[in-house]
Parts: structure tokens; sequence; C-alpha cells
């Protein structure tokens, strides 16, 4: 019976702290009050600043005699309450709440969002736009507000105001206000869904992003690196060149995380093949040129620039590329025919014979042969105006 006894305790423990609120009270940043409302007066108390990241709150009011001084603070009250749900989970945390003295006093209040409205109730006491209202006077009082429950809260709330309209006709009354906000860990650093799409919405206009067909998963990847490493307050303080250096610092991070560099790389490859086809090739060797620069070329990136670079009369730069693409892969014979190629328009016909005649006999591919894909080559260089004097001497030379 005990083993029974302990098991269910120990169940009863973890289900109880698995399902605490992941937050805080925040006793440095309550509100406590003593005021004095004169007899038949009404007066408005406006709490102090909630902090960034508040979803519920507990207020105590009580009223005193003259002499009477508070028993214990309502923070001290809340030590022993883990989370807000904790209150409404039995009677004893409710009890707790209400202060032990209290004075013969009485008055009616009524709570407010807005200094606006709190302002009108002063001046003719109408409760009607109160988020809280106590037509009843009492003693005292204690209530728990949630952002999920109450129009009290909002997720912007950074203040409420609180009514007293004195019941006592002959003496002024001494009322004491204690107000304990609770603090969403997660919340409390500033990224509400607003400020999140802010981000998100900054990245979508990058100039990497536009170039993406989707960009979604790059900025929510972007976003939430972003998030973990900075509050949103702190972020937004940074120098715009500090925010910039941020979002491709992680920006970078995240085109390989989420596979975006791939997809930039075909974009890119996809836009040159467009160009070359167009006849324009100066814009082609620019997307190849990017392709390079990040690091992910591949033989065919070389053998396009290559052939982009001879197509444009730049057969140096030509020869020098297509000779880097030689040491990806030695057998590859579109990067060979290309090499050829510069060589032969650069006046080097001894060094574009030894390629041309080396391998005459294959085919570049499954289909074609080296000798139809000179052929081929020869014609656009043709109606591109290059230099075709020694075009014949290279058909010749392989017997065609």
């Amino acid at each position: 019976m005990k083993r029974i006894y302990f098991l269910l305790f120990i169940s009863f423990f973890y289900q109880s702290a698995f399902s605490q609120k992941d937050g805080y009270w925040d006793k440095e940043r309550a509100t406590t009050k003593e005021i004095i409302v004169s007899a038949r007066d009404r007066i408005i108390v406006k709490t102090d600043d909630f902090p960034i990241g508040t979803t519920e709150l507990i207020y105590r009011i009580t009223l005193l005699d003259e002499n009477q001084q508070m028993a214990g603070s309502l923070v001290s009250v809340l030590k022993a309450i883990p989370d807000p749900t904790g209150i409404t989970q039995g009677s004893a945390g409710a009890v707790f709440l209400l202060s032990k003295i209290s004075g013969s006093d009485k008055s009616r209040y009524a709570v407010f969002s807005s200094n606006e409205l709190a302002t009108a109730y002063k001046e003719n006491g109408n409760s009607d736009k109160a988020c809280v209202v106590q037509n009843t006077p009492v003693s005292k009082d204690a209530k728990r507000l949630s952002l999920d429950k109450s129009t009290c809260l909002q997720s912007n709330t950074s203040n409420l105001w609180f009514g007293f309209e004195s019941t006592n006709w002959i003496m002024k009354q001494k009322i004491v206000i204690e107000v304990v906000p609770w603090v969403d860990t997660k919340l409390s650093r500033g990224w509400t869904v607003e400020n999140r799409k802010f981000i998100i919405n900054q990245c979508k206009t990058s100039a990497l992003a536009r170039k993406l067909a989707n960009s979604d998963d790059f900025c929510i990847c972007l976003e939430e690196k972003i998030q973990k490493q900075y509050k949103f307050q702190e972020f937004q303080k940074l120098l715009v060149m500090e925010q910039t250096k941020a979002y491709k610092d992680f920006g970078n991070s995240c085109i390989d995380e989420t596979g975006v560099s791939k997809g930039v790389l075909e974009d890119y490859r996809t836009l040159a093949s467009n160009f070359t086809k167009k006849g324009d090739y100066g814009s082609a060797i620019t997307q190849y040129t990017r392709i390079i620069n990040e690091g992910k070329v591949n033989i065919f990136d070389y053998n396009a620039i290559g052939y982009n670079y001879i197509l444009t009369k730049q057969y140096g730069k030509a020869i020098k590329f297509l000779k880097d693409g030689e040491k990806l892969d030695d057998t590859e014979l579109l990067i060979k025919l290309n090499l050829a190629h510069a060589y032969l328009m650069n006046d080097e016909f001894r060094n574009a014979k030894l390629i041309y005649k080396e391998y005459q006999s294959q085919n570049v591919n499954d289909s074609l042969s080296w000798t139809q894909k000179i052929k081929q080559d020869f014609a656009i260089f043709q109606k591109a105006g290059l230099p075709s004097g020694d075009f014949d001497r290279v058909l010749k030379l392989l017997g065609k």
C-alpha cells in the first residue's frame, strides 16, 4: 500500500512539474501603492510598466484602517505558487491571495485599459467600458487576469488603470493596491507574431530571397537564428550596418541548412543557359562567375563559361577556365574540345591540332561524334563572327 501511495505521489509530482508554465512572477516590476481616497471621492491609479512578455497578472486590493499595516506582500504570497494555473487549481491558492487583514471601510473599483477611459470614470463615474467592474463595495479583493481570458490584457498592454470610488461619506480611506505580472520567458524576448513577421518580410525583400522560387524556408530559418541570438529590442537597436551583417551571416548559414544553395545555383545555371541561347554571352558569363564565386562549381560550369568566353573572343580567359575544368575530370571531351577551339582562336594551332587529332575517333556523348560536334561548333562560331580561317584546315586534318 505504501508503494502505491509513493507511486501516486511521484506521478502527481511529475504531472504538476511538467504542467507548470515557462515563466516567472516578476517581483522586481511589481506595483505596490498605498493611496488615500477622500470621502465621496474618485481616484485613478496607474500601474508601473509591465515587462515585455506579460501574459497574466495578479492584483490584490486591501482597504486598511488608519494605523493598520500589511501583514505580508502579494509577492511573498506568490512565492508559494509556481505559476498562475496554481491559483485556480485549488481553493488554497485563492484564499492565500486575500490579505489577512483589512479595514472596516469598503470601496467600489473598476479596471481600465487606457488612461482616457480611466479619466472619464474619474469625472463621471461611468464604468461601462471597464474591463473589470466591482460595483459591490468590498474591503479586500484579489483577481487573476490573463491574456487569453481578459480584455484587460492584450499583447501590447503595458499598463492598467485602477479607478476607486469611496463609499465612506465622512472619512478618508487608505487603500493598498498590489499588481504582480507573470512573464512568459519566451515572449519576454519580444518576439511577438508581428515582430517575427517583420523580420521575415525584411528577408523576403533581400536580393538573395528575390532570386529564389520559394524563399519561405530560407527566411524562416533566418528569422529563427536572429530570434535565438537577440531579443527583438536588442536587434532593433543595432546599427543598420550591424543588422545588415547579421542578415548576411545568418543567411549564409541558412543557405546550406535549407538546401537553398542548390536551388540558387540551378537558377544561375538556367539563367546562364538562356542568355547563351539568346546570344547574350556577357550576361551568361556573369551568371557562371557567380557560381564559381559560390565555390560550388562543377566541370560543366567551367566548360560553359569557357565556351562563352570563346564566343566573346576572350580566348585567354577561356583557356584558363577550361584548364581548371580539366583538373576536375580529365576524361570529359567537351572540355577538351572547347580547349582546342580556344587554342585555335588564340593562334596556337599546334596545341589545338594535338587535341583535335587525339580524340577524333571518339564520341563527345552517347550519340554525337567528335567530328560532328566540331562541325556544329564551327558553324556557330562563323555566325558569331569569329575568325574562321583555320576551320577548313582543321576539318582537312581530320579527313573531312
